[in-house]
């Protein structure tokens, strides 16, 4: 994907954001772009390929937002970052003039189709000759319900789970500033605190990460493994 962006485009810079997304995932796709996108200067061009459908019925797609463009599968991977900025335009990649070859490979766009297109619009071409527009409502969307919020309690749900095994909830952070908060989950009641470090090696723990979500750890464990929970899974958070 690199050669075909120098062939079109030598002097665009490639920054990496990760290669350490697990196989067909798109759920970790998404969050990785929602969480890293808003730290990228305006007008940058995000590709993005995690694809479990390629070669299928499943469209490509350009999108041009308030912070630069979305290029990739159309199957939710953007559904994070474009509930925080709206998409402006939308097309469908039905323009072979802008892929690497009319003979694509059916297990592989990244290369034969979105990777041509990001270059091409780093170089000026507007996004109208990529192909066909579409509404935003024909964008698939697989994000998950809203945080239920109660009196007492904060009922979200696990929209990540990072390289360690953190478990990565939708409850932002917001939620519990200045309040006193635990998190409920199966059997177990985890007690919140401010670093891994308060707690002691193996011990689970609830903290508000890097990222402004409310997550639940285990220091120098594995939290995942431990609780055997999954993406989207329910968790409770509880104010006192």
């Amino acid at each position: 994907m690199k050669g075909v962006i120098a062939t079109i485009n030598r002097e665009v810079p490639i920054i990496d954001l990760t290669h350490q997304i697990p196989p067909q995932n798109i759920l970790a796709g998404r969050f990785s772009l929602l969480n890293s996108i808003p730290y990228f200067p305006r007008g940058t061009i995000h590709l993005a390929v995690v694809d479990p459908g390629v070669g299928s019925e499943r469209q490509g797609c350009a999108i041009q937002f308030s912070q630069g463009f979305l290029v990739g599968p159309n199957n939710g991977l953007f559904s994070g970052i474009l509930a925080q900025f709206p998409p402006e335009k939308i097309v469908t990649l039905t323009n072979p003039k802008y892929w690497r070859t009319q003979e694509v490979s059916s297990t592989f766009h990244g290369r034969d189709i979105f990777a041509p297109v990001a270059a091409y619009l780093a170089t000026g071409v507007p996004i109208e000759n990529l192909g066909k527009e579409i509404l935003k409502e024909e964008l698939i969307d697989v994000s998950f319900p809203r945080p239920e919020i109660k009196q007492n309690t904060i009922i979200g749900y696990i929209q990540y789970i990072d390289y360690f095994g953190n478990l990565i909830s939708n409850i932002p952070a917001s939620r519990v500033y200045n309040k006193q908060w635990s998190v409920s989950i199966k059997n177990d009641n985890i007690e919140s605190k401010n670093t891994y470090s308060e707690s002691d090696p193996q011990e689970l723990v609830a903290i508000i990460g890097s990222h402004g979500w409310i997550e639940i750890a285990m220091n120098q464990g594995n939290a995942s493994e431990a609780l055997s929970l999954n993406y989207g899974d329910v968790i409770k958070v509880n104010l006192f």
